[in-house]
């Protein structure tokens, strides 16, 4: 064949081509295309070209194995050693000096807990440290009731509320709890902590958006970490700022699906000890489509007229609060928590919060205690005037007097929390190590004068996130708690005790 028979030939088959390909479907806009891509930007075309071989090589290239063994083999002899070099990491970080050193000196109590307690050294001191603020660990009214219930009901109920835990008790307990708070319905968990820690989770999700206060306590900051929400924080009580936030979150999320949006603050809060402004909170939740949940840990049993708490103390309308969280095991002397609110709000617990769900109901004992409890302060107005008469005291004692301290909690918490003064932390430049070393030692010499306090422990760290992060971080206090088990002149000379401690720890440590 020579070359023009040859030449004939590929002309043939180029026309061969040409005519099949224009049989296919789209064929003639794909020429077009190229024609015109080609006429108008060669380098358009080339990039294209070079695009599609790439395709075609990529499709058609061989398959290859990813178990290939690409790593050194060893010996067992270099196994064995590297196996006796390897040493883990501990479970929990070493104690520090401080925690060893706490750790030796805790006070244990011997016998029953009350205004005077027994230690194990025998010692009997007046105990400012524990919740109980109406003296009722020791009722013999209570006790007997107590004991009846034991006795008809058992130790326990051995079955969450679900499967079979639930006893009339428990019904009677919530219906008494919802009535004395003027909610439609009430439910009640076996433990306290779990309760907030539960019932964010329980209607809070992935994708929701919670707005909390910086100082909110730790059980609330588990639940917000265990609903996995987008968390935006606002400075601590600082209704500006709250508000700033929740107009921020609405525009941003004005373009995107809706989501569930909460605000989630404290009554009294248990890190500081100050008072919410529920009625600026209320009107903002308002104003930005919010719902509200109200941790009432602390203020329940305690604010307001029958000790309905914060909502009762400030006037605000129980149904503006959609979820109002409390506590049965401190001014009740029970165990346990509830949750307050709507009929539906309610029942959806019963089936989604898991610390109802997963866990044992409560005791009937301590149902029956917090029912006898909430009677008492609804008939009994002396009991919160009392406790009220002695928190003024200790603060005459405390606050005014003190160059060293000041209280931070409300003037109505009977939970006092005493920091450093701000001037005095700076003066002598003060680190958390330094106040802790130091009102522990507080904390010593008042017991070695018959007064046993504590100090304020918690972790109120955000969540996944560093203190400077978070802008807000606990400040190391004293933690006094009155209870009208103590009379005007013993609150006194407790109070005297307390502050000639703080005096003579810090002119001791004037060098510090």
């Amino acid at each position: 064949m020579d070359l023009q028979d040859a030449h004939g030939w590929l002309v043939d088959v180029v026309n061969e081509v040409s005519v099949q390909f224009q049989k296919v479907p789209g064929s003639a806009i794909f020429l077009r295309y190229v024609k015109s891509s080609y006429q108008n930007d060669p380098i358009r075309s080339a990039v294209e070209l070079f695009l599609f071989l790439f395709a075609v090589r990529y499709l058609l290239a061989p398959k290859y194995s990813t178990s290939k063994k690409s790593y050194v083999k060893l010996t067992d002899e270099e196994i064995d050693e590297l196996v006796d070099e390897w040493v883990p990491e501990p479970l929990v970080a070493p104690q520090t000096a401080f925690e060893e050193a706490e750790n030796e000196k805790r006070p244990v109590i011997v016998g029953p807990t009350g205004p005077k307690s027994k230690l194990l050294s025998g010692r009997v001191v007046t105990n400012v440290a524990s919740y109980n603020f109406y003296n009722l660990a020791g009722n013999e009214t209570l006790k007997e009731k107590a004991i009846q219930t034991l006795r008809t009901y058992g130790v326990g109920p051995c079955g969450p509320p679900g499967f079979y835990g639930t006893q009339d008790v428990h019904q009677k307990t919530e219906a008494d709890i919802s009535a004395h708070l003027g909610t439609t319905a009430c439910i009640i968990y076996a433990q306290a902590f779990s309760t907030i820690s539960s019932v964010i989770p329980a209607f809070s999700k992935r994708g929701d958006i919670i707005v909390a206060d910086k100082a909110v306590n730790f059980a609330i900051r588990k639940g917000m970490q265990i609903s996995r929400s987008s968390i935006r924080w606002y400075e601590h009580n600082d209704m500006v700022d709250l508000q700033n936030v929740l107009a921020s979150v609405v525009k941003e999320q004005a373009k995107k699906p809706l989501t569930r949006r909460f605000i989630v603050t404290e009554g009294l809060f248990e890190n500081i000890g100050d008072m919410v402004d529920l009625v600026k909170v209320v009107e903002l939740r308002h104003r930005y489509k919010f719902r509200l949940i109200l941790d009432e840990t602390w203020s329940f049993g305690v604010l307001g007229k029958t000790g309905a708490g914060l909502t009762e103390h400030q006037g605000v309308n129980i149904k503006d609060v959609d979820m109002l969280v409390g506590s049965l095991a401190g001014p009740l002397c029970a165990g346990g928590g509830f949750c307050a609110g709507s009929s539906e709000i309610v029942e959806h617990q019963r089936l989604s919060a898991s610390a109802y769900t997963f866990s044992a109901a409560l005791p009937a004992m301590l149902a029956t205690t917090a029912s006898e409890v909430l009677a008492m302060l609804e008939t009994n107005s002396e009991m919160l005037a009392s406790l009220r008469e002695n928190i003024k005291t200790m603060w005459a004692q405390l606050d005014p007097r003190s160059e060293w301290v000041h209280c931070t909690s409300a003037p109505e918490n009977p939970i006092m929390i005493l920091v450093l003064k701000a001037e005095v932390v700076a003066n002598r430049k003060l680190s958390i190590s330094d106040q802790e070393w130091l009102l522990q030692e507080m904390v010593d010499e008042a017991l070695s004068n018959g007064v046993m306090m504590t100090r304020l422990k918690s972790m109120p760290r955000g969540i996944n996130v560093t203190a400077k992060e978070v802008g807000w971080e606990l400040q190391p206090a004293l933690k006094v708690c009155l209870t009208t088990g103590l009379t005007r002149k013993e609150v006194e000379r407790t109070g005297t005790v307390i502050r000639h401690a703080i005096t003579k720890i810090m002119k001791a440590k004037r060098l510090f």
